[in-house]
C-alpha cells in the first residue's frame, strides 16, 4: 500500500503547492519545490512516534497535519502539512514503522516504571 498527498493551501484544500508527500512500507519522501527540487528521505524504521494535530479550518476543510518524530538527522520532526486522509496516513505511519523496527530487530523496549527499586522501599 502506498500514500501520495499533496501539501494543500488551508483555504478550500487546494492542492495549489509544490510540495508532495509519498509514503510507503518502507520509506516517507518529501519533494518540494518548483524551479529547484529537494528530496528529502526518511526510512520508515525511524519514526519513533507520530502525532495527528487539525485546526478548527483544517476540520472544515477535512484536512489535518502529521507529524513524525524521527531519529533522522536530517529531520527530526518531519511535518506532512495540510493533508487529507491524515488519519489513515498517520495508523500506516504507525503500522509500518512498527513492523519496519520489527524487521530490522531495532525495536527499543522502554523501561515505563523508571524508578529505582530502593527508592520504594525508601517511601513505605
Amino acid at each position: 500500500m502506498e500514500f501520495v498527498e499533496r501539501k494543500r493551501w488551508l483555504f478550500l484544500g487546494l492542492p495549489f503547492t509544490f510540495t508532495k508527500y509519498t509514503i510507503k512500507e518502507d520509506m516517507i519522501t518529501v519533494d518540494t519545490g518548483l524551479l529547484k527540487t529537494v528530496e528529502n528521505d526518511c526510512y520508515m524504521y525511524k519514526v519513533q512516534d507520530v502525532q495527528l494535530t487539525a485546526t478548527l479550518m483544517e476540520k472544515i476543510f477535512r484536512l489535518g497535519t502529521v507529524v513524525c518524530f524521527t531519529g533522522d538527522t536530517t529531520d527530526p520532526r518531519l511535518e506532512l502539512v495540510h493533508i487529507k486522509n491524515a488519519r489513515a496516513v498517520k495508523e500506516f505511519i504507525l503500522e509500518m514503522s512498527e513492523k519496519a523496527r520489527i524487521k530490522r530487530r531495532t525495536v527499543n523496549m522502554l523501561d515505563i516504571g523508571s524508578g529505582d527499586m530502593q527508592d520504594v522501599n525508601d517511601a513505605e
